[in-house]
């Protein structure tokens, strides 16, 4: 143990009793496993008579100090970082074994003050992995003003409400394209182009490390000509034609009839 380090352990123990007394109150902290996060000394900078020491666990294991404006780590981990000005400590690339209490004391003119942070590290993996929802494959109806000229079909396929997963488009065994979310997705599609005669067989997967779910594409269902405005543009599409349609034909009727009792 350092010189300084036992100097401080002895100083804080000293503090503690004839000082201010520990605090209760505890800040919870969630965090994924892989990410990094920082715990906040609130100080806006650290002056050189101030000693700042963090800890972890129970027994009080040090970390990093802050002795006279010069940084000590005793983390032989290494993803441990102290920010100079602040005295903040950065945890990067964090793992299960990180969650707990982790302390902080600040000695400034012979005031102590204490923070407590619980630290509880999830394994992303741990996260909606127990049900992935099944790809929906439909009809990219964006596309079909451009459609009645193209020999291609447009297909979205997509998935709401996911997070950590990959959406991937395959062609039989082989990847044509894939997109990835990290974060907690409203909503992720992934387009695809086909013949309208195209007889591949094509599946649109989504899976994370340990869980899969694939829904396979039946070009024949979804891929018709635009000669039928139902399939080619959607049901949605087809039913607004036929209410501006039917409109239209009102309109023409009325104007026809006032014309004839003017």
């Amino acid at each position: 143990m350092s010189f300084f380090l036992l100097f401080t352990l002895i100083f804080f123990i000293f503090s503690g009793v004839f000082g201010a007394a520990k605090v209760n109150e505890i800040q919870s902290i969630s965090v994924m496993r892989g990410d990094s996060v920082t715990l906040h000394t609130d100080l806006t900078e650290v002056q050189r008579d101030d000693l700042i020491l963090w800890t972890f666990g129970s027994k009080d294991v040090p970390i990093a100090e802050i002795h006279e404006q010069v940084i000590y780590m005793y983390d032989s981990k290494g993803r441990f970082r102290l920010e100079e000005k602040t005295g903040s400590l950065t945890i990067r690339n964090i793992r299960t074994e990180d969650s707990g209490l982790y302390e902080l004391t600040v000695i400034n003119s012979g005031r102590t003050s204490y923070k407590r942070f619980n630290v509880t590290v999830s394994d992303a993996l741990e996260i909606n992995v127990a049900y992935l929802p099944v790809p929906v494959i439909s009809r990219d109806s964006s596309q079909c003003s451009s459609s009645s000229s193209s020999s291609n079909c447009s297909l979205l396929c997509s998935v709401v409400n996911v997070s950590h997963v990959t959406l991937s488009w395959y062609k039989g065994n082989s990847l044509l394209s894939s997109t990835s979310v990290s974060d907690l997705s409203i909503s992720l599609s992934l387009p695809l182009e086909v013949e309208y005669q195209d007889k591949n067989s094509y599946s649109c997967v989504i899976n994370n490390p340990i869980s899969n779910q694939t829904q396979h594409l039946d070009i024949s269902k979804l891929c018709h000509t635009c000669s039928d405005s139902v399939t080619c543009c959607g049901s949605t599409e087809a039913v607004i034609r036929l209410v501006i349609s039917a409109l239209v034909g009102v309109a023409t009727v009325t104007a026809v009839i006032y014309d004839i009792r003017s």
